[in-house]
């Protein structure tokens, strides 16, 4: 099969013929149909995450089942199915206190004196965080992906897998978001605007974008804010005290930056709570007002929402086609594979929402 390679940090993917080994017994093989650009994979990319070298990146992805392992109950050959990086055993501490993005299971991968999902010439190629969805075809644990209902397009539908369910899921899970709340999300990337989206499922009373592009200002209004804030236009830390007569209930970072995390606990009212969903380079530190936290703030971060995606996300597509969650709009850009480093150094200029690459049927 076709696939993206990373071979070395700060240097173009490389479009390559990868084999990928049949699956086990509790193992999925997956055709690919779609796979979204995440600032996540950039990340990876930079050198600002460290990884196995070389890699099949991609992690954002929906497609079709072909095969499934002898011990697979969960999906069929021929369901549609959304992927998730989050894959969890099902019994650790984790998975039993309801807390299964946490898992971290060796179980859901194979053994390092196993055959390796992904090789060539006979060398392990890494998988990239438990999917390696920029190919075209996906070897996954079955507790790695769910099935969905089939009138959904799957181009959309793999938005679900990583970006708006952790944006959403950071509201609903992981804060708590409760109906006439404030909320703040600093960043209106793809990320961000579900953070947004999924305050306005939530209820929130007041949402307030913060970005410092217009065009994805305007396009959060879109997506449910009801107050925009441009943050190259003065401090937004204060804009927001102004608007909201002393902070928000909650704040999201969306965006990875020190500064940026440090607005979001500072923009927050007494008793308020900061997520961090933003992927704040490996040794950055934050600095925070100690006093701060005798008005009972918190700062917290968010991994994949805090989701249970096997109940989440089929939840979310039904939102989707009822009209309440916004996944069209989160498409700039349909690409093929081979553009994928092209989508890289369009996500850097901070324009775009989000590219998806669509596999041919």
């Amino acid at each position: 099969m076709k696939a993206a390679v990373l071979r070395e940090v700060r240097t173009p993917l490389q479009i390559e013929d990868v084999q990928i080994a049949k699956p086990g017994p509790h193992e999925v093989l997956i055709r690919t149909a779609a796979a979204g650009v995440c600032h996540s994979d950039l990340h990876f990319v930079e050198g600002s995450y460290p990884y196995r070298l070389p890699a099949v990146l991609g992690h954002e992805s929906a497609g079709v089942v072909e095969q499934v392992g002898s011990e697979v109950r969960s999906v069929k050959p021929g369901d549609h199915v959304i992927t998730c990086l989050s894959a969890f055993c099902g019994h650790c501490e984790y998975c039993l206190t309801g807390h299964m993005s946490l898992c971290t299971s060796p179980e859901t991968r194979r053994g390092g004196e196993d055959e390796p999902r992904l090789s060539q010439g006979g060398a392990p190629v890494a998988q990239f965080v438990n999917l390696s969805s920029f190919a075209e075809q996906m070897l996954v644990h079955e507790h790695a992906c769910v099935a969905i209902r089939k009138d959904i397009p799957l181009d959309r539908a793999a938005l679900i897998g990583c970006g708006v369910i952790t944006g959403v899921g950071a509201v609903i899970h992981t804060s708590h978001v409760r109906p006439g709340e404030t909320v703040a999300v600093i960043g209106c990337g793809g990320v961000g605007l579900a953070a947004v989206n999924g305050a306005a499922i939530a209820g929130a009373g007041r949402i307030i974008a913060i970005d410092r592009v217009g065009s994805k200002l305007n396009l959060a209004r879109h997506f449910g804010a009801t107050d925009v804030v441009d943050a190259s236009d003065g401090d937004p830390v204060a804009q927001v005290k102004e608007m909201t007569k002393g902070g928000v209930h909650h704040s999201f970072e969306a965006i990875g930056l020190k500064v940026t995390a440090e607005q979001a606990f500072a923009m927050l009212a007494r008793g308020g709570v900061a997520n961090i969903i933003g992927m704040i380079p490996v040794g950055v530190k934050i600095e925070l007002h100690g006093a701060d936290f005798l008005g009972e703030k918190r700062i917290q971060g968010s991994a994949m929402g805090s989701n249970r995606f096997p109940v989440d996300m089929p939840r979310l597509v039904d939102f989707y086609m009822t009209g309440k969650l916004k996944l069209d709009e989160l498409i700039s850009r349909r690409i093929k594979l081979e553009q994928v480093n092209e989508a890289f150094e369009e996500m850097k200029t901070g324009e775009l929402a989000r590219s998806v690459i669509v596999f041919d049927a």
